[in-house]
């Protein structure tokens, strides 16, 4: 019996026809990774309305800037040149907490959008002379690392109202209940869960920045309830998380009739907390490419790592590190008026 062998020139081509279908599969399926990609910076001038405010017309604006964020085709995934422009490559892990679904983190990230455009609000009011009334309430988790025991213990949009037998109000009382605290110490925390009020213990970690300070484990806010003496509406629709708080609170401060901008096109991302500071926020690397490719003249960033990261990729970008929204207005008052 004669067994058939097959040419060269077949085995050639059943290679290339398995080749081209892993190609295909690799190219239009999606992994478990994201991939952040820049997202050009965008004026919030026409986002933001307050009640009877005046923006003043000179030229320039203020500009937010996001992160597009999806996951990572295979292909992608294994060839970072496919990857787009200024991208990065994330792991599923840092982008939502365990047993979280991407859905669930997107609607997350809008309800910290909401109480970011509060907080920026109330903020810039109160900075030009508006009587704002506020009651902090507690710490709300935002995230929680998920090498830390407290992934175990603590969800997002958890509020702490108790620590160690003590009320806390706001992150800096939660700070300094945990001051006394050695790393791998416990600490009892009161928390607010959907109506509940629960009871937990967890073990805290060495900070990354202070191996001899120790915390949970947690990106945190503060609850408050806010009374603003004039309406304002911020609308950024689809967008979610904090980190367009400074913007927002820059952009409400310029309705009221102050030029902020001074002419120049401002770009600005941070968190921002009642007390006016401004807090780190993520995607560093992709929103400082995106404000280049608005052609922004500055670029104001929180202190720190984040204008560290910013003024990697920055070009020929101006950065210039706040650590709160008094001192973004003194910095900007200093620039030249275009």
């Amino acid at each position: 019996m004669t067994r058939a062998r097959l040419s060269p020139t077949s085995l050639l081509l059943a290679g290339a026809s398995l080749l081209a279908l892993f190609v295909l599969i690799a190219a239009t399926t999606s992994s478990n990774d994201f991939l952040f990609i820049p997202d050009t910076a965008k004026p919030v001038a026409s986002k933001v309305t307050v009640e009877g405010g005046d923006e003043p017309e000179n030229g320039g604006g203020i500009y937010f800037v996001d992160v597009s964020l999806r996951k990572a085709r295979w292909l992608e995934r294994l060839l970072p040149f496919l990857r787009p422009d200024g991208s990065s490559l994330v792991p599923q892990h840092a982008v939502t907490s365990p047993g979280e679904s991407f859905a669930e983190q997107r609607a997350q990230a809008r309800v910290d959008m909401s109480r970011s455009e509060q907080v920026a609000a109330a903020v810039a009011l109160e900075a030009a002379g508006y009587p704002v009334k506020t009651t902090p309430t507690g710490v709300v988790v935002e995230g929680v690392a998920t090498d830390a025991p407290a992934a175990s213990v603590l969800e997002p949009d958890d509020v702490i109202i108790g620590a160690a037998g003590k009320p806390v109000k706001t992150v800096a009382q939660l700070r300094a209940v945990l001051a006394p605290l050695a790393p791998g110490d416990s600490v009892a925390l009161r928390l607010r869960r959907d109506g509940q009020t629960l009871d937990r213990t967890v073990e805290t970690v060495r900070s990354p920045s202070e191996p001899k300070r120790a915390i949970i484990g947690i990106s945190a806010t503060e609850d408050a309830r806010i009374q603003l003496p004039r309406k304002v509406n911020i609308d950024l629709g689809d967008v979610g998380g904090p980190s367009a708080g400074l913007p927002f609170a820059l952009q409400v401060y310029q309705e009221l009739g102050k030029d902020v901008d001074r002419g120049l096109r401002v770009a600005a991302t941070g968190e921002i907390q009642l007390d006016g500071s401004i807090l780190p926020v993520g995607g560093l690397k992709q929103k400082t490419v995106g404000v280049r490719h608005a052609d922004a003249d500055v670029f104001l960033v929180p202190a720190g790592d984040n204008a560290a990261t910013a003024r990697r990729y920055a070009g020929g970008l101006r950065i210039i590190p706040v650590e709160s929204f008094r001192q973004a207005l003194r910095v900007l008052k200093t620039l030249p008026q275009k």
